[in-house]
């Protein structure tokens, strides 16, 4: 029996199952019986498209590898899922809003499982210095926003650019590490022990 009879029973098959009164109703019962028959027929039987020439098998080179998902990317598209969200002080999850570390942690505990310290000043101790040349997406950049002291974090995403939570009356948003007033406050970039390579 050809291949396209056996693609054709089984499609009948599968329209009768799914309509079966109507179809039952339509049919005669001598018509019945030998469509059936030849469903019966082609489901049982060998294609002679099988019965000629096994399928080839792509050679092992040419499976696709299943890809790992890269956890610098998980986490910026994370936070890039965040934007918008707004500010507020001690803020910790989206529905109340973030402060700068709040939304940090959220992201690296959310994305990956990580759990960061709970304030931007714990955050920039606990971390490996980056030099700002090596730095890669998902590693934390710190700002002096008031007085000598780190007081602002938010998440690199590469390309110059970082997101980040950042005061009362703003919302989550990515900006510049070089637009001026994150350039003069820049207080420099740690990876996070998870993320060392």
């Amino acid at each position: 029996m050809a291949y396209q009879r056996l693609i054709a029973a089984a499609a009948l098959a599968a329209a009768v199952l799914s309509n079966a009164n109507a179809f039952a109703s339509s049919l005669t019962p001598d018509a019945s019986l030998g469509c059936v028959e030849d469903v019966m027929e082609a489901l049982t039987a060998t294609p002679a498209v099988l019965q000629s020439a096994p399928l080839a098998m792509p050679p092992d080179s040419l499976v696709p590898a299943p890809v790992a998902a890269d956890p610098r990317q998980l986490l910026a598209d994370f936070a890039l899922k965040l934007r918008d969200i707004r500010y507020r002080r001690g803020g910790r999850a989206p529905a109340t809003g973030f402060d700068c570390s709040g939304f940090v942690h959220y992201v690296f505990a959310h994305a990956l499982g990580i759990d960061l310290p709970d304030d931007s000043a714990s955050q920039f101790l606990a971390g490996t210095r980056v030099d700002r040349n090596q730095m890669k997406t998902g590693d934390l950049v710190f700002f002096h926003t008031h007085g000598k002291r780190v007081s602002h974090v938010g998440i690199y995403l590469g390309e110059g650019r970082f997101i980040h939570s950042p005061s009362t009356g703003e919302r989550v948003r990515v900006n510049r590490l070089d637009e001026q007033y994150w350039a003069h406050r820049f207080a420099g970039a740690k990876r996070p022990e998870n993320l060392s390579s």
